[in-house]
Parts: structure tokens; C-alpha cells; sequence
């Protein structure tokens, strides 16, 4: 089970590169360690969320697809 965020970082209905970006900025608030909650409905997302979290030293704990909404949880590195 994730821990809950400390974050929910809400980019429904953003296109690419929003998610992305909207994501990078949201993270720089929180210290090491922290939980991002990303929710978005961008299907691209699926590939770069996981790549902008590999790149920058953050991990993905979970990946939630719920039908028309993506949600990823992201401990800040």
C-alpha cells in the first residue's frame, strides 16, 4: 500500500507537455522523500510520466489506470 501524498497534483484534461510539466514544478515544493500524486487523463502520460521520473531521480510507487484517469504516485529523489 502507497503511503498517503503529500501532494495531488490534479492535470485533467492537460495535453502533453503540460502533465509533465505542471508535475516537475508541483515536485520542487517537496523535500526527498515526499509523495507526489499525479492525476491526469493525458494516455501519453503512461510513458512520459515514468520516463521524467526516471530522468530526474524520482521513483514511480504505483500506477493506477481507472478507466478515463491515470493517477501515479511519485516519491521525490
Amino acid at each position: 500500500m502507497v503511503q498517503h501524498p503529500t501532494k495531488v497534483l490534479d492535470v485533467r484534461g492537460l495535453l502533453c507537455p503540460y502533465p509533465v510539466l505542471k508535475a516537475e514544478e508541483a515536485i520542487m515544493e517537496l523535500k526527498s522523500g515526499e509523495i507526489l500524486e499525479i492525476r491526469t487523463t493525458d494516455s501519453g502520460t503512461i510513458i512520459d510520466i515514468p520516463a521524467w521520473a526516471e530522468k530526474k531521480g524520482h521513483q514511480i510507487l504505483e500506477t493506477s489506470d481507472q478507466w478515463l484517469e491515470i493517477v501515479f504516485s511519485v516519491r521525490k529523489g
